[in-house]
């Protein structure tokens, strides 16, 4: 198959061997693009021009990081899991998800509903299904991919997303625990917020958006830890008592 912002139906969403073996050929060209700035001093981004099966540009973001800032497994364990529910938490751009179909055990299909501040756009709705993949083998790594699904030829299934503008997005990404115990998250994307948005317009900022998330999410990990730490002497308290 070809990684594209071309919606399917959900019947013809393919199995995951077919899905992942696209992902990680994508994911391990990302270097061999047009490098970009830099954000946050860690979050290179690199940019690959429409290609004649693509429906938009692709952007991608590689960082590096530390386990005392977050291990592979913490990270997995709120992108790998109820993804489009965690990122609701720490993008503020989207103000709704629901889960529409749980396919499989890895594939389940979501509806995220965008707000953005007026004039600029209108709210926007993208519905994709995410695969998921863990491996523990070493070195460990996580794939998730999101493709962009079609719910209009099931009146049930469509009832579930929120009014709004249909975008589109493709995603893959990957946690590789390297040698050193630090993780590489990667992540590359092709997307339209559909409308009568200009195209240069999405495009000149998609690098510095999709670096912010790394920041936003490593923020909200953290405020988790805290809040865990700061509970944990009443738990233990109540064991006692």
């Amino acid at each position: 198959m070809k990684l594209t912002i071309t919606p399917l139906k959900p019947s013809a969403i393919p199995g995951d061997d077919e899905i992942m073996l696209e992902a990680e050929s994508l994911l391990d060209s990302i270097t061999s693009w047009k490098a970009g700035k830099t954000y946050h001093h860690t979050v290179k981004t690199y940019s690959h021009p429409k290609g004649p099966d693509d429906g938009a540009p692709w952007h991608a973001r590689v960082s590096v990081h530390k386990p005392e800032e977050a291990t592979m497994l913490q990270m997995w364990d709120k992108l790998g899991k109820d993804k489009a529910v965690n990122e609701k938490e720490f993008i503020p751009d989207i103000a709704k998800v629901a889960k529409v179909k749980e396919v499989s055990a890895t594939q389940t299909i979501w509806t995220l509903y965008y707000t953005f501040s007026p004039p600029i756009i209108s709210p926007r709705v993208f519905t994709v299904v995410q695969i998921t993949r863990l491996s523990e083998s070493s070195p460990r790594s996580g794939l998730i991919v999101s493709i962009p699904v079609d719910l209009s030829g099931d009146e049930e299934l469509a009832k579930l997303e929120e009014k709004g503008v249909r975008g589109r997005y493709v995603s893959v990404e990957r946690l590789l625990e390297l040698p050193d115990g630090t993780t590489e998250w990667r992540m590359a994307t092709s997307s339209t917020p559909g409308g009568s948005i200009p195209s240069y317009f999405v495009e000149k900022s998609m690098d510095s958006k999709i670096a912010e998330d790394v920041p936003h999410f490593m923020k909200w990990l953290h405020s988790l830890r805290k809040a865990r730490n700061r509970m944990r002497p009443l738990l233990l308290d109540r064991g006692h008592s």
